[in-house]
């Protein structure tokens, strides 16, 4: 090397030294390789921190012997302000010549030979590869790990907060002897959940059990949250109930009042008959008042009452009108009819036996009562095709 180009080495292997020192330092003092280095793992997660921590042992080796080097190196380039010709010599051999010796390993008996192990010597280029292999092995297993961690950790907090709420708001309601052992079993399955998430990440398949643990508890918590507001509201919603039934026994007496003005008109199926179930909500209603079922269970019955409450009136109306509508039906098809007798008229089809014969089956089906729609309108749109010439 000249003089220049030994120096220019020099600071870069410098710098270069400086930053892995730098990237080592941030290795050690990242969160999931603290937690890792007491951890006690098992399975595929301590087979893979092991092969990664047996790598970070040879990487400090091999840091450790290309300090070293850089450390002869700066010790002869101080040792002469004006770089002689042994001195440019031994700057060549350690900054590009294989400087780097790795002392052979002591290895089990029964792979020794008699003859001596040969150190291994490396340049510095190569030294910094392997290094930088070696920490890509240990920080991919950190990032694998860390990617576990990162999504299950969170998910078993929030079920864990989850449990708790369960409990405080089961103490609140005052029904459980002991508000500790609300969810048991699943507070049991959290624990085993987040135990094989620590201690073995990789080998973890949690997931899907951990889904079902927690819609489990986030479902319960919710279901004790609904109770609260329930207990607190009864009274109010209670009444509120009460003026509803009203509302579905007007409804329903309006059905049957449509019914019975429709049925004289209109044929009408057995089924369509109003049938009343104002008298089995108001039953249930007062079933809930002296029900001495926990109050989760009393909110569920609440709300799925008020909704059957809403649905039943919300038919009777919706009957009503679709009967009232049936009559409006029959008189569209009798308008339909006289506009295509106006028509036959118009295109002298109006004494054509065949055309006639259907026109006096429409209408005699139509002026019924009560009125089968099904038959009429089929009459009226044989009618129609028949002055169309059968289109």
């Amino acid at each position: 090397m000249s003089r220049e180009g030994a120096d220019h080495a020099l600071r870069a292997r410098a710098d270069e030294r400086d930053r892995i020192s730098g990237d080592l330092l941030d290795l050690e003092s990242h969160t999931t390789y603290r937690l890792l280095k007491d951890a006690s793992l098992r399975g595929a997660t301590e087979r893979r921190w092991a092969a990664a921590r047996e790598s970070l042992a040879g990487l400090w080796s091999l840091y450790d012997a290309y300090r070293a080097v850089l450390r002869e190196a700066e010790q002869v380039r101080a040792s002469r302000g004006r770089l002689g010709t042994d001195q440019l010599a031994r700057l060549t051999e350690l900054l590009a010549g294989e400087s780097v010796v790795l002392r052979a390993a002591a290895k089990p008996v029964e792979r020794r030979s008699l003859r001596p192990e040969a150190d291994e010597r490396l340049t510095l280029d190569a030294t910094v590869s392997r290094m930088d292999a070696a920490f890509q092995e240990v920080t991919g297993a950190l990032n694998d790990i860390d990617a576990v961690w990162n999504a299950l950790l969170p998910r078993l907090d929030e079920a864990a907060a989850d449990l708790r709420r369960v409990r405080e708001l089961a103490r609140e309601l005052g029904e459980s002897a002991d508000p500790e052992t609300v969810f048991a079993a699943e507070e049991a399955e959290l624990a085993r959940l987040r135990a094989a998430a620590v201690e073995d990440p990789l080998g973890s398949a949690a997931g899907p059990e951990l889904d079902r643990v927690a819609g489990l508890l986030a479902a319960g918590r919710a279901e004790h949250e609904q109770a609260i507001v329930v207990k607190a509201e009864y009274a109010v919603r209670r009444e509120t109930l009460v003026a509803a039934l009203d509302h579905v026994r007007a409804a329903e007496s309006e059905e049957r009042l449509a019914h019975g003005a429709v049925v004289v008109k209109i044929a009408l199926p057995p089924q369509a008959q109003p049938r009343s179930r104002v008298e089995a909500l108001a039953a249930e209603l007062a079933a809930l008042d002296v029900s001495a079922d926990p109050w989760v269970l009393r909110a569920k019955r609440l709300t799925a009452l008020e909704s059957d409450v809403r649905a039943a009136e919300e038919r009777a109306r919706t009957t009503a009108k679709a009967l009232y509508g049936l009559v409006g039906r029959r008189d569209e098809l009798r308008g339909r009819l006289g506009a295509c007798q106006a028509m036959a008229v118009r295109k002298g089809l109006a004494e054509d036996p065949a055309a006639a014969q259907r026109y006096e089956r429409a209408r005699a089906l139509l002026w019924s009562a009560p009125c089968d729609l099904t038959r009429a309108a089929a009459a009226v749109d044989d009618y129609q095709r028949a002055i169309h010439g059968g289109k």
